[in-house]
């Protein structure tokens, strides 16, 4: 019995440290699997410490490639631009007033015609961008199209103005200082806070919107040079853009335009070819009242052709504890 007894208490024992190395062999490999969770895989056999988790690991940026985009670029003589004719953005208060009908182009028409410009891959640019092509040698965005407004009326700010800065389009509005706050027209602060909006360029239309062909030349110098003057003394910078009243000029006229100091002048003749040299009788694109998306879109007629260009991001400029800082 004693033998027996002793061997049955060492068989106990063995078979207790057995289980005790076989629950600290688990309770190592939990642990081993635990970092591992943590800090990633590893190679077998290759002692390794813990990694960082994925959200607090820093990744460096890896470098866009710049982004390619069709261009017009610069050195062609005479390119295809249309410089959209406006007047009124409104529904036309008189059913009977015909050439006011013509000329009133409704909110919802204009806000269809600029998503169809946006949806049509269009941008919108303005007179110093033309300047900027012929004189610069700087490229135009593809399919580049200019928004005139003519007179200066009030539903411009109110109407028309609030849409394109919906799509972040650029306008060229035209003004007649002599009307500033008479019913119906805008304001000289309404006219500064467009300038300011960087997205409206200012253009003169005269003083008081005469036929200038009638006029003799002290007259027709007032009109051109007073009007000039009282812009540029609002808005504080030059005013080169000039728009003949009703589209009506001569030799004599355009003579006066060109050394009153403007570098470019539109009139009321249809077409989209400009080049430098008709700098003072650029053509326009005449939209009227109630015409149809399909006539607006025809008006257009075939874009200038674009070439793919590579454009490379501003140099980015240190900055505060080493940021950098886009100029």
């Amino acid at each position: 019995m004693g033998r027996s007894q002793g061997s049955r208490r060492r068989k106990l024992l063995v078979a207790a440290g057995v289980t005790v190395a076989i629950v600290l062999t688990v309770a190592s490999a939990a642990a081993v699997g635990l970092r591992m969770n943590a800090g990633g895989s590893h190679q077998a056999g290759t002692a390794q410490p813990d990694r960082p988790s994925e959200e607090s690991r820093v990744v460096s940026p890896i470098p866009a490639s710049p982004p390619a985009q069709s261009v017009i670029p610069p050195g062609r003589a005479r390119i295809s631009v249309p410089l959209l004719e406006y007047h009124y953005v409104r529904v036309n208060p008189d059913p009977r007033d015909r050439l006011g009908f013509q000329l009133s182009v409704t909110p919802g028409d204009f806000a269809g015609q600029m998503d169809k410009l946006a949806g049509g891959g269009y941008h919108p640019i303005v007179m110093a961008d033309l300047r900027a092509y012929f004189l610069a040698r700087e490229p135009l965005p593809a399919r580049p199209v200019v928004l005139t407004f003519d007179d200066g009326y009030v539903d411009f700010f109110q109407v028309a103005y609030p849409i394109l800065k919906k799509h972040g389009f650029k306008a060229v509005a035209y003004v007649v200082p002599g009307f500033f706050g008479r019913p119906g027209y805008m304001t000289a602060a309404q006219v500064q806070q467009l300038d300011d909006s960087g997205i409206v360029e200012i253009g003169s239309h005269t003083v008081n919107h005469p036929d200038l062909t009638k006029l003799q030349p002290g007259p027709l110098d007032v009109q051109l040079q007073a009007s000039r003057a009282t812009l540029e003394q609002l808005l504080g910078h030059p005013v080169v853009d000039f728009c003949y009243p009703s589209g009506r000029l001569n030799a004599q006229v355009v003579a006066a335009v060109a050394a009153a100091g403007y570098q470019t002048a539109t009139t009321e003749q249809p077409g989209t070819e400009h080049s430098w040299p008709d700098r003072l009788a650029w053509t326009r694109v005449r939209v009227d009242g109630g015409e149809r998306i399909s006539d607006f879109f025809a008006r257009l007629r075939t874009p200038e052709p674009a070439d793919v260009s590579t454009l490379r991001s501003p140099t980015a400029i240190p900055g505060p504890s080493g940021s950098s800082v886009s100029p």
